[in-house]
C-alpha cells in the first residue's frame, strides 16, 4: 500500500500538471480555438493583466458558445482595451491604507495581508489586477516580516485574511509557516482565506493543505464562485475536504454582464453552493471601477432588482448581501432594495416579498 508521502506527492503531481497543462503566457493561448478579435485582443490586454488559467478550467468552457460564462471571465476580450472615464487603477484603495508593505488595514479589528501577488488563474475583471501584473512578487519570509509585525503591534486586530494574489496557490510549507508565524500573535482569532483555488484548480484541495492550515485560529475559506457551471463533481470534493477539516465555507460573487446577471444564473449558483457544496453565499459585489471593465458592470438598479428577485425565491441562508466596495476606501455596503415604504412614529409601511405593502406597529416596553 503506498503511504502518505507517496499518496502526498501524488496528489501535489496532480495538482501541478493541471497548473502546466493550461495557459500560463499570453502565447500559450494559440493553443485555444479563439476568434480573430479574441487573438488580437489577448496580445494587448495581456500587458494590462497577466493570462492564466489551469486546464481543468479550460475544460469547462464550451468553445462553441463566445458568450460561455467562464470563457467571458479568463480569456481576454476587446473589450478590456476600453477604458472608461472614472475606472481606476486602485478601486478600493487597498494602497492608501497600506502602512507597510503586503498589508492593508482599512477596518479596525481586520487587515489583508499579502503572502503573494499571484494566482492560480487571473480573472479579466479583478479589481487588482494591476497591481498583480506591476508586483509579480511571489511569497518570501523576509517579505512579510513588517506586515507580521505590523499585526503583532495592534492588538486591535482579531483577523487576518490571506489575499493576493491567491494564497493557495502558495506550497503547503509556505502556507503552514504563515498560519504558525499567525497564530504566535495572541490577540489574533481568526485567519480568513480569500481564494479561486476550490474553483479553478480543485485538485490543490489536498490533505497537507488543510494540515497546513490547521492549528489554534479558526479558519474561514471564502471562495469565489461566479456561475453554477463552476460547480463539478471536483469543486465538491474539494470542499468538502475544506469543510470537513472544520473550516466555515463562504463564497463572494460578482455581479457580472453577460455571465451572472439574470435570475435564474444567480438562483441555480446560490441553491449549488448552499446544498451542494454546503457554501454559504456571502457576498454578491457589484463589480468595482477597475479599468476596462464597464463591457462587464450592471447599473446598480438591474443589481437591486435581481437581488429583490433572489430574496422571493431561495430561503435566507442562500441569500448573498448584494454590495458595493466604495472607492477612496469607505468600505463594503448594502445595496439591497428597502422594503420600507413610510415611517409615521411608530407606524411602518412595509412592503413584503409578496409586493404587497401592510402597516406594522412598533410596541415597545418604557
Amino acid at each position: 500500500m503506498p503511504n502518505l508521502k507517496d499518496a502526498t506527492r501524488a496528489a501535489d503531481s496532480a495538482w501541478q500538471e493541471d497548473v502546466r497543462a493550461g495557459v500560463r503566457h499570453v502565447r500559450d493561448l494559440a493553443s485555444l480555438p479563439l476568434s480573430p478579435a479574441e487573438r488580437e485582443a489577448a496580445q494587448a490586454a495581456a500587458a494590462l493583466h497577466k493570462v492564466r488559467a489551469p486546464k481543468a478550467y479550460l475544460d469547462l468552457i464550451d468553445w462553441n458558445d463566445p458568450a460561455d460564462p467562464i470563457r467571458a471571465q479568463v480569456i481576454p476580450s476587446p473589450g478590456e482595451l476600453d477604458e472608461a472615464e472614472g475606472e481606476l487603477g486602485d478601486p478600493i484603495a487597498d494602497h492608501e491604507f497600506s502602512p507597510v508593505p503586503r498589508l492593508t488595514h482599512r477596518h479596525a479589528d481586520r487587515v489583508l495581508l499579502f503572502p503573494t501577488y499571484q494566482c492560480a488563474v487571473y480573472c479579466r475583471f479583478c479589481f487588482r489586477k494591476e497591481s498583480l501584473t506591476s508586483i509579480g512578487r511571489g511569497y518570501t519570509r523576509e517579505a512579510l516580516e513588517p506586515a507580521l509585525a505590523y499585526i503583532s503591534d495592534h492588538p486591535e486586530i482579531r483577523e487576518v485574511i490571506l489575499t493576493g494574489g491567491d494564497p493557495l496557490s502558495l506550497p503547503d510549507k509556505a502556507l503552514a509557516e504563515i498560519r504558525a508565524r499567525i497564530e504566535d500573535i495572541a490577540h489574533v482569532r481568526l485567519l480568513r482565506l480569500h481564494t479561486r483555488v476550490p474553483v479553478a484548480l480543485p485538485s490543490r484541495i489536498t490533505p497537507g493543505l488543510v494540515a497546513a492550515l490547521q492549528g489554534r485560529l479558526m479558519v474561514t475559506v471564502v471562495t469565489h464562485f461566479n456561475h453554477a457551471r463552476e460547480i463539478t463533481d471536483a469543486t465538491e470534493v474539494a470542499c468538502r475536504a475544506l469543510r470537513q477539516a472544520g473550516f466555515v465555507m463562504l463564497n463572494q460573487s460578482v455581479l457580472l454582464k453577460g455571465v451572472n446577471d439574470t435570475v435564474e444564473a444567480l438562483e441555480e449558483l446560490c441553491r449549488e453552493l448552499m446544498y451542494r457544496l454546503g457554501i454559504k453565499p456571502y457576498y454578491l459585489h457589484h463589480g468595482d471601477l477597475a479599468r476596462g471593465m464597464a463591457h462587464r458592470r450592471t447599473t446598480i438598479a438591474q443589481g437591486q432588482a435581481l437581488v429583490e428577485a433572489l430574496r422571493a425565491r431561495l430561503s435566507g441562508i442562500c441569500n448573498p448581501v448584494y454590495v458595493l466596495d466604495l472607492p477612496d476606501g469607505g468600505g463594503k455596503v448594502p445595496l439591497g432594495p428597502c422594503h420600507v415604504e413610510e415611517q409615521d412614529g411608530q407606524r411602518w409601511r412595509i412592503r413584503g416579498l409578496d409586493g404587497q405593502v401592510r402597516t406594522y406597529r412598533e410596541i415597545v416596553g418604557e
